[in-house]
């Protein structure tokens, strides 16, 4: 049984090997044996391909040579090829660098000019802005001392106005008064005037 099993194995290696690498568990399928059958002939199948392989003829030592020499040439010229490209490409590299930097020093510079401009305008609105405030309490300052003001004259011109009414209220006395004292003394003139001819 066990000699069927392994050239089962043998056979089913075989034919999958022809399309892709046998495994334990495509040998045991196809093979229909266990898996340790499987597992041990499929070793053994692969230690005979391996042994029947190093079997080969030796090379002439004339082919080797040229196939040194052609691996050299082709070494030589993929190695001058690297170091072409790797030549350009460190160019490239470096010119795009100096480009990149070029530009990252435009826009710094383009910053801090708009930065600078920025800051001058706000310094200037703030000096108008300190302008305007003290403008405005100057004005402040200034309504108040007309507010003042106009009060102080309100009340001089009603001052002046009670002293006017209590200056006339008194010429009004005295005219009374002094027209009073006319008529009491015309009367005593004209009796004294009188009592001679008498």
């Amino acid at each position: 049984m066990s000699s069927t099993a392994r050239d089962r194995v043998f056979a089913a290696a075989e034919q999958i090997s022809a399309e892709r690498r046998p495994t334990v568990s495509t040998v045991r399928s196809a093979a229909g044996v266990s898996n340790a059958d499987a597992t041990r002939y499929l070793k053994e199948w692969a230690e005979e391909k391996q042994s029947a392989g190093g079997q080969v003829a030796a090379t002439p030592p004339a082919i080797l040579e040229q196939a040194a020499r052609l691996a050299g040439a082709v070494w030589a010229e993929a190695s001058a090829l690297a170091n072409e490209r790797h030549a350009a490409a460190g160019e490239l590299w470096a010119r795009e660098k100096k480009e990149l930097n070029e530009e990252v020093a435009e826009l710094v510079a383009d910053l801090d000019k708009v930065t600078a401009e920025k800051e001058s305008a706000v310094s200037g609105l703030v000096a108008k802005i300190e302008e305007l405030e003290r403008q405005l309490t100057t004005i402040a300052e200034q309504l108040e001392q007309a507010r003042i003001a106009g009060q102080e004259a309100m009340a001089e011109a009603a001052a002046a106005a009670t002293r006017a009414a209590a200056a006339q209220a008194r010429a009004d006395a005295l005219q009374e008064a002094h027209d009073a004292l006319l008529q009491r003394i015309t009367p005593e003139q004209t009796q004294s005037a009188e009592e001679p001819d008498a």
